[in-house]
């Protein structure tokens, strides 16, 4: 029996060990090409460099205004991160504990809104922008974080609807308003789907390029992922720093799910907010 296990224990081993390399093959393709140069990128004799460039970091970073542009991008990252998580906070609050006429159904048009094609609205809401005068400002990547999502207030009512009513009810009879209660008891027991939220919230404005592409013209309010395009031309393409500012790029995001992958696996799974 304890040789089974172990053969059982070896196959599944071996078959999420070539399932992950499959996975993060391309990222050890981005890193490989970036410390290549030009010529051998073009050539394609091997994966491994021959003449490892780490300098092509530092000339990728210094041959446009990265540095602003990386403010830039932080900016809009951690403004709609806490957008994301105390506004769909308040308003699963709202669904989860507070009965109202019509909640129910009110909840289930929310969730109606995930079935609507982003690219469907990418028209009106360019109009709607611009009669508003927020073409070339951050309002239009910002302000959306503030208005909900459907998928996130789903996710955080889920927990919410997962936490005992006595507790609120407790809180109610001590003198506690809703207000009080949402911030002092529900925040803190929602962290992991709390960090969940934020995590996605910053992946998507980080990675995000159509919208700064419709929406920014101004060269010094540019985001990380428009500053990359400037390497590619319409003749050539200069992969080595394409590559290094990809792998820059990477780092925050890998770093941030590094340090958070216990609170991010468990506010992932929604099973655990069912209840009823």
């Amino acid at each position: 029996m304890r040789t089974q296990k172990r053969i059982r224990l070896s196959i599944v081993f071996f078959i999420l060990l070539t399932g992950s390399l499959l996975i993060l093959s391309p990222v050890g393709w981005m890193i490989f090409t970036s410390l290549k140069t030009p010529q051998e990128i073009i050539q394609f004799s091997s994966l491994f460099p021959k003449e490892w460039r780490f300098e092509n970091y530092a000339e990728a970073w210094n041959s446009a205004n990265f540095s602003r542009w990386t403010i830039n991008t932080l900016f809009i990252a951690v403004t709609s991160v806490l957008g994301s998580v105390f506004v769909n906070a308040f308003v699963a609050y709202g669904f989860a504990k507070i009965p109202f006429a019509g909640r129910d159904k009110l909840f289930a048009l929310v969730l109606g809104t995930m079935l609507l094609p982003g690219f469907v609205v990418l028209v009106p809401q360019y109009i709607l922008f611009s009669k508003l005068g927020w073409i070339n400002t951050y309002l239009p990547l910002i302000v959306p974080a503030f208005l909900g999502n459907a998928f996130f207030i789903f996710l955080l009512r889920q927990f919410m609807r997962s936490i005992p009513d006595e507790l609120i009810e407790a809180a109610i009879m001590d003198g506690a308003g809703h207000l009080k209660i949402w911030w002092h008891v529900m925040l803190p027991l929602i962290k992991p789907a709390l960090i969940t939220v934020a995590i996605f919230s910053f992946n998507g404005a980080w990675n995000d390029l159509l919208g700064p592409l419709l929406y920014i013209n101004d060269e010094n309010l540019y985001t990380l992922q428009i500053g990359m395009q400037t390497f590619k031309g319409t003749v050539q393409t200069q992969w080595h720093y394409l590559m290094s500012m990809s792998v820059l790029v990477l780092i925050p995001v890998v770093l941030l799910f590094f340090f958070f992958q216990k609170y991010f696996i468990s506010g992932s799974n929604i099973g655990t907010g069912i209840k009823g």
